[in-house]
C-alpha cells in the first residue's frame, strides 16, 4: 500500500506538470490539443520516473548508461497507461465542448483512467527488483 500511495502522490506532481505543460501549449502558444497532449505526456512521465525511482521504488543509482535504460524502459511501459490516458482524453476533447474549451479537465479524466495500468507495469516491469 505505501507503494501504491506515493505512486498516486508522483501521479498528482505529474497531473500538474502534465496539466501546466499543456495548457502553456494549448491556451498560452495555439498548439493543437492532440499533439500538446503527447509534448506534455513527456514531461509528465519523466517527473514520475525521477519520483517514482528516488521515493516509490527506492531505486539504486547505476551510470548514466542504466539511468538511461531504465527512464526508456519505463517510458515504455507508461504507454500502456498512456494509451487508456490518451483515448479518454481525446474521446472527452471531441465530444465535450467544455473539455474542448479546458482540455486539462481531460487531463484529468485520463490520469485517472491510467492510473492503475501505469503502477502494475511499473512495478512488473522497471522496478521489478524491488
Amino acid at each position: 500500500m505505501r507503494q501504491f500511495a506515493l505512486f498516486c502522490i508522483a501521479g498528482g506532481l505529474a497531473f500538474f506538470v502534465d496539466a501546466g505543460v499543456l495548457h502553456l501549449l494549448v491556451r498560452g502558444l495555439s498548439v493543437d490539443p492532440y499533439l500538446a497532449r503527447l509534448v506534455s505526456f513527456m514531461a509528465a512521465v519523466t517527473t514520475t520516473w525521477l519520483f517514482n525511482r528516488r521515493f516509490t521504488f527506492l531505486s539504486g543509482s547505476g551510470g548514466p548508461g542504466s539511468l538511461l535504460r531504465e527512464w526508456g524502459r519505463y517510458v515504455v511501459s507508461q504507454l500502456g497507461g498512456f494509451t487508456v490516458n490518451y483515448a479518454v482524453y481525446a474521446l472527452l476533447v471531441w465530444v465535450i465542448a467544455l473539455v474542448r474549451q479546458w482540455p486539462v479537465l481531460g487531463v484529468g479524466a485520463g490520469s485517472a483512467a491510467g492510473l492503475v495500468v501505469n503502477y502494475l507495469l511499473a512495478r512488473r516491469y522497471v522496478f521489478k527488483h524491488q
